[in-house]
């Protein structure tokens, strides 16, 4: 099979990361595998053996994802976008796939319509024409208005053959953020939650009894950052680990240390063996992103939740007060967020039991593989 997977990341890094995962997951599978990404790229990602085509990244103007700016942080121009949308198109009729698979759309970058349905038209027009399918994470934003949950289920009665929710439902169901219609609900695929293999511990031990704060791959987390600098003050006996992403993370590691530090406190760029050192973490501080949540449950860590709310932003609240049922995890929302709440909140964590076998599901790369092949084989 040829697969085409098509993600555009705006604000965060955690689309591309699950894109890259179900790209992995499929060429592990034998298949042919060609990711197009519209966001800026994330260097500290492993995309080796993916045919990658970088279209010109976009990204959001902060939380406002009704503006849409170009590598430079100037506004996008029409060009730009048309610029894409031919790339797109052009790499759909060279590459013809057999599965045609979009990250989040029709239920988000709405503001990149016009591109998503121009590539779905082209690819209505293919012989043999690919399965086409919609790859949602667990939580979505809720939609603001009526008329945009009425124009997703438009858009996948007219274009789409199944929407692949990247969830166990014994954990989170699609109704618990998003309106579920009855001419939706058929088409809901539920796959397991989209994990990377297991890594294991760090065969350095590296980060050993030390409380890991991140905030994901983007340009965000500064107000957390700042707390737990000062949590790390109030625990001069606890070891605080600062991992800091993004673009400009030069830059916000600076600011970071702009002011006297407490000498338990270690602040550096976010790290590729993140997810090895959690193993080993005596607790960690994050925010609530699916690939985040999915690493501290596959690790056990106790966990500190401070899920991202900037611009009125629900999905990792939402994701956060489900998961907290599983035990060794609490959610401090940002609104109570201080160095004396984030300090306490710690330290109940890990007194807390640990975690034991969750029973959920996190082989849902593999399966999404399983059911979009079997999709693709029954229209041969």
């Amino acid at each position: 099979m040829k697969v085409m997977i098509v993600v555009t990341h705006l604000l965060g890094s955690g689309h591309l990361a699950r894109a890259l995962t179900l790209a992995r997951a499929f060429r592990s599978a034998g298949h042919g595998v060609l990711l197009a990404s519209g966001g800026n790229p994330v260097p500290q990602f492993d995309s080796s053996g993916i045919d990658l085509l970088q279209l010109p990244p976009l990204h959001s103007d902060g939380t406002n994802f009704t503006t849409l700016l170009d590598e430079t942080g100037d506004l996008a121009s029409p060009d730009l976008l048309s610029a894409r949308t031919a790339r797109l198109e052009k790499a759909l009729h060279d590459f013809c796939p057999d599965i045609l698979l979009t990250e989040l759309f029709p239920f988000g970058r709405r503001i990149l319509r016009d591109e998503f349905l121009g590539l779905l038209a082209a690819a209505h027009t293919l012989v043999p024409r690919p399965v086409i399918l919609s790859s949602i994470r667990d939580i979505l934003a809720p939609p603001s208005k009526p008329a945009k949950a009425e124009m997703a289920d438009d858009i996948i009665a007219r274009y789409y053959d199944a929407v692949l929710v990247h969830s166990d439902p014994a954990a989170t169901r699609l109704d618990h953020s998003w309106p579920v219609s009855d001419a939706l609900r058929p088409s809901l695929c539920y796959t397991g939650y989209v994990a990377q293999p297991d890594a294991g511990p760090h065969p350095d031990a590296f980060g050993a009894g030390e409380v890991i704060v991140s905030a994901g791959g983007g340009a965000v987390g500064t107000s957390l950052f700042q707390a737990a600098i000062g949590a790390a003050a109030l625990s001069p006996d606890q070891t605080w680990h600062l991992l800091v992403g993004g673009r400009d993370a030069a830059a916000r590691i600076a600011a970071l240390k702009d002011h006297p530090l407490a000498p338990n406190l270690i602040i550096e760029p976010a790290r590729p063996d993140f997810r090895q050192i959690l193993y080993h973490a005596a607790a960690s501080v994050s925010m609530c992103g699916y690939n985040t949540a999915l690493d501290l449950l596959q690790a056990g860590t106790p966990a500190v939740f401070v899920p991202f709310d900037d611009g009125n932003e629900t999905e990792q609240g939402l994701r956060a007060t489900s998961l907290q049922t599983l035990g060794g995890l609490s959610v401090l929302p940002t609104r109570d967020l201080s160095p004396q709440r984030l300090s306490t909140a710690v330290r109940d964590v890990m007194a807390a039991p640990r975690r034991t076998d969750t029973g959920l599901q996190f082989d849902g790369a593999s399966q999404t593989v399983q059911m979009a092949c079997d999709m693709a084989r029954c229209r041969i």
